[in-house]
């Protein structure tokens, strides 16, 4: 590390108690103290679930609107959006339709809609976005993305031409969709989705039969939301003219088949989504180190998470990558590749409730023990 060393710091939350620009300040503190005079990058992560949004907005110098629209049961609720620069909008579907949004019990996706989703999108459309990626992670709806298609102008109709709200209990009414009043503004923008499932949208792996239990549906309710969703895919490929069950649109409860169908959106890794609108490569280039973690690392990290992504963007580059992280099972550091070194937060053996208690005071520590080896190594060097 001759001269100046330049750290870049891209870690995910620590769901619940330290956030990526948390995760940051701390590294960054050691690193002065250890490494005088080097440069920090700190560029907040996650991997297209919960707190997307805000990790985006503060990676790129964004800003979070916040508007009014329909939960899941057509309730007003607040939520937030990032418009992100150059004309980017960044929506979380479960800001708007998530599960957290509903009571216990509340859940049951035959009545769950989401048309907040869409005015989300129409609001993003308001505010002069060009191209709208969608985080589609913690629906509560299972309705093939109807209710959103129909907040930006579609019509779903039935036999008698009259128009449905576009829940799940639905899909099985659906005979035609008029296209007509489609908000214009859709044909001119490019839509993304950030998908980390492959689950197609019908069938025993698709959206009904593996993600509506965890709504609310009974063994009979899955039944009758399948059936919904052939006949709403039968719908969509003789409107669109071809098939959407396809790996990925089962995700958010057949919103990917609704957002490839209505959209024209591309499905993506949500990590890869965010290292691209990051720039990260970018942010890399010339970087001595770069230190990543997450809450708790295990064979899932390998699997579209922050961590896994991160350290093959370093791979690629040629920067060593060093990752701290909460807690780490014995599978971890075989799992993911490019990770030249795990440091976990832990120093003892403690309930999980004190270490979460504890979480800024242990991750410090850990930042202290990583910037002081690496002072060492680099003297003995």
């Amino acid at each position: 590390m001759a001269g100046s060393p330049r750290f870049v710091f891209a870690s995910d939350s620590f769901k619940g108690t330290l956030t990526s620009a948390d995760a940051a300040r701390l590294l960054e503190a050691a690193a002065r103290r250890h490494v005088p005079g080097c440069a920090c990058v700190a560029v907040p992560m996650a991997d297209g679930g919960d707190g997307t949004v805000e990790a985006l907005v503060a990676a790129c110098g964004g800003d979070l609107r916040r508007v009014c629209v329909a939960d899941p049961l057509g309730r007003p609720v607040e939520a937030a959006y990032g418009m992100l620069p150059d004309g980017r909008a960044i929506i979380e579907m479960a800001a708007a339709s998530g599960l957290p949004l509903l009571a216990p019990g509340e859940k049951n996706p035959l009545l769950t809609s989401t048309y907040g989703t869409g005015e989300l999108i129409r609001a993003a459309l308001d505010a002069g976005a060009l191209d709208v990626t969608l985080a589609i992670g913690g629906s509560a709806t299972n309705d093939g993305g109807a209710g959103c298609m129909r907040a930006l102008g579609a019509r779903l109709l039935d036999v008698s031409g009259r128009e449905l709200a576009g829940c799940g209990a639905d899909l099985a009414r659906i005979a035609s969709i008029d296209l007509s009043g489609l908000d214009p503004r859709v044909a001119r923008t490019s839509f993304h989705l950030m998908c980390d499932v492959d689950n197609p949208l019908l069938g025993p792996d698709g959206a009904s039969a593996v993600y509506a239990p965890q709504k609310g549906a009974t063994p009979a309710m899955v039944a009758e939301l399948d059936a919904g969703m052939a006949n709403y895919a039968r719908v969509l490929e003789r409107t669109f003219g071809r098939d959407f069950d396809v790996p990925g649109a089962g995700a958010a409860g057949g919103l990917g088949a609704g957002a490839m169908a209505f959209l024209g959106a591309q499905a993506g890794s949500g990590m890869a989504r965010v290292l691209e609108l990051t720039r990260f490569s970018e942010v890399l280039a010339g970087a001595d180190l770069c230190v990543t973690g997450e809450g708790h690392a295990d064979a899932q990290t390998a699997r579209g998470k922050v961590v896994a992504g991160v350290a093959a963007a370093c791979e690629a580059a040629g920067v060593p990558c060093v990752a701290v992280v909460g807690g780490m099972s014995a599978d971890a550091a075989a799992s993911v590749p490019g990770v030249a070194a795990w440091v976990p937060t832990a120093i003892d053996a403690m309930p999980l409730e004190e270490a979460l208690s504890r979480a800024e005071e242990l991750y410090a520590l850990a930042a202290e023990r990583l910037f002081s080896l690496l002072a060492l190594g680099a003297r003995l060097g």
